[in-house]
C-alpha cells in the first residue's frame, strides 16, 4: 500500500458516520449488510448513508455486490489489513513490543 492510498483510506475513516459504517461492516463479517439494514440499524438517513458508502468504496475500504435485488456491502478486509500493516510495519523499530500478533480476517 503506498502513502497516497493510506492517506485516502485514513481520510475516508476520519468522519464519524463513515467510521461507524465501516466498523459495523467489519463486525458483520463476510455476510455483509444491505444499505437498508445499515440505515435502519445505525439510524442514518438513506441518502446520507449512500453518500458515505460512496466515499468508503472510493477509498477501497468497502466493496459492493449486487445479489438479486439487493446491494450487499462488505468491509474490504485485504485493504483494511494492508492499512493496518502499513501503520504498524515499523512498530517499536522492529523489536518485540509485547503486542499480540494481529488476528485480522
Amino acid at each position: 500500500m503506498d502513502e497516497q492510498d493510506v492517506v485516502k483510506a485514513l481520510a475516508a475513516l476520519a468522519q464519524p458516520v463513515r467510521l461507524k459504517v465501516f466498523r459495523a461492516l467489519v463486525v458483520t463479517g463476510d455476510a455483509g449488510l444491505t444499505p437498508g439494514t445499515m440505515a435502519e440499524g445505525l439510524d442514518i438517513p438513506a441518502n446520507t448513508l449512500s453518500f458515505h458508502l460512496k466515499e468508503l468504496v472510493n477509498a477501497g475500504l468497502v466493496t459492493q455486490e449486487r445479489s438479486s435485488r439487493n446491494l450487499i456491502c462488505r468491509a474490504a478486509y485485504p485493504r483494511m489489513n494492508a492499512l493496518l500493516g502499513y501503520l504498524t510495519e515499523n512498530c517499536c523499530q522492529g523489536a518485540d513490543c509485547g503486542l499480540p500478533a494481529a488476528r485480522c480476517c
